[in-house]
């Protein structure tokens, strides 16, 4: 049994039920409509309306012979094996996996929290409906949070004709994911697309008279704005596992093995509501990510009736891609900063090249990669990329090396497909010149 349609549920029942296929398979979801979560921010603008963004969860079940229930899991009786629907129905099982994903995080804290025109960004078809008819007829909307989703809703919205005020309190959008020389090329993007960007600064309070009628920065400075959106992360939403008594850790994320067991070998959890650690770290972390999600799920479909050993999941690498515009951007596993904060002896090589050969091709983006290389064994722990479309397969690439622990010297001898409308020229590909950079820096050493 499988709670949770999205990404990582679906995945879990296809897998399980492709794996397993004597056995029988139940996924239960909350709703019908289940959202490509990734896809909420395109909504507001290229896709201009949820319907668009729908994923084809009972198709792709029904096609794999996995039933299927609209239904919500309210309790869980874990000893005698039994999920209470809120339907009043009962079922039994014998494995039971957790996908019950994330909640958008609520500032109780945030004075005009409440006001009318204040919006979080759920994965909730019904809610997304109504904000999106709402905001359609607004002209200035303040988005707070520059993360991923942040950055998304801001360009997506002003692409749509909104005047968009995006609000950091960090020092520089995307800090988390890129190093400041990547996150500066976004920001410069952004700006000269036309968003307004507020960086160093945080929200204070909202102000309104049931409405929203502007929002108080931490500075003093008060801006105006007829919509707020607060895309200021996401909680893992554990509360069935805490009501059944299934082990969750001191972040509020279930605690699972390798092979994505609980505390209760016959309690899986995946997803965003399941335990991570990072790949190179070890360290836990709160990363939220479909891929990651869908990786998780199929080593638990895999795993159900038969730890099969080699099939683990290491850990989280966190990779990470958005567009700008016909811009993108890329990153896995560590960035510079966060290498050095950990204690990681690094060395990085970074190359500037275009993604076509010639240069002049149509469609031709400057491409530059960085690669960061643990020094004294010169594996690669992390690259980020810039470019155009092909920039989020090639951050793929990276980390399948991060992955597999290439050296840079594997990298150096690897072959590559190329070809001038698609990719950078053979001979100076931008990610093998990065290693090439970082190569000749511990030759120095």
């Amino acid at each position: 049994m499988i709670v949770g349609g999205s990404a990582a549920g679906m995945v879990a029942a296809v897998t399980g039920k492709f794996s397993w296929p004597e056995k029988d398979f139940v996924l239960v979801k909350k709703t019908r409509d289940v959202m490509v979560p990734c896809g909420i921010p395109y909504i507001f603008g290229t896709l201009e309306d949820s319907q668009s963004n729908m994923m084809p969860v009972d198709m792709m079940l029904e096609k794999a012979g996995v039933l299927s229930l609209v239904d919500e899991v309210i309790r869980v009786d874990k000893e005698e094996k039994i999920a209470f629907l809120k339907s009043g129905e009962q079922i039994a099982y014998d494995k039971l996996v957790l996908a019950t994903g994330s909640l958008p995080l609520e500032p109780h804290w945030l004075k005009g929290r409440d006001l009318d025109g204040v919006f979080v960004i759920p994965k909730d078809k019904a809610y997304l409906d109504v904000m999106q008819e709402k905001i359609r007829d607004l002209k200035r909307v303040i988005v707070v949070g520059a993360g991923f989703i942040g950055v998304e809703f801001s360009d997506e919205l002003n692409k749509a004709g909104h005047e968009i005020h995006l609000v950091e309190k960090e020092p520089d959008i995307l800090s988390a994911a890129f190093d400041l020389e990547f996150a500066a090329r976004a920001e410069e993007i952004l700006k000269e697309r036309g968003v307004s960007i507020i960086t160093g600064n945080g929200i204070a309070e909202v102000v309104g008279d049931g409405k929203v009628e502007a929002v108080l920065l931490e500075n003093g400075d008060r801006l105006p704005a007829d919509a707020v959106i607060l895309s200021m992360g996401y909680a893992p939403n554990t509360s069935l596992a805490v009501e059944s008594g299934i082990f969750v850790d001191e972040g509020g994320f279930i605690a699972v093995d390798e092979y994505m067991r609980t505390h209760d070998k016959d309690v899986f959890a995946i997803g965003d509501c399941a335990q991570k650690r990072d790949f190179i770290t070890r360290k836990r972390v709160p990363t939220m990510l479909a891929s990651t999600a869908c990786a998780e799920a199929r080593v638990a479909g895999m795993n159900l009736f038969n730890i099969h050993v080699v099939k683990t999941f290491s850990g989280t690498i966190g990779i990470y891609s958005t567009a700008i515009g016909s811009f993108g951007f890329g990153t896995a596993g560590l960035i510079e900063r966060r290498a050095r904060e950990e204690d990681v002896t690094i060395e990085t090589g970074t190359f500037s090249g275009v993604d076509r050969h010639p240069g002049r091709l149509p469609d031709a983006h400057p491409q530059v990669v960085k690669l960061i290389v643990a020094k004294y064994s010169g594996v690669i722990v992390g690259g980020e990329v810039f470019g155009g479309a092909s920039a989020g397969e090639l951050t793929n690439v990276i980390g399948l090396a991060i992955e597999n622990r290439m050296s840079v010297n594997s990298l150096l001898i690897s072959q590559i497909g190329t070809h001038p409308c698609l990719t950078a020229s053979p001979a100076a590909y931008p990610l093998i010149k990065a290693a090439e950079n970082v190569a000749a820096k511990l030759r120095r050493q």
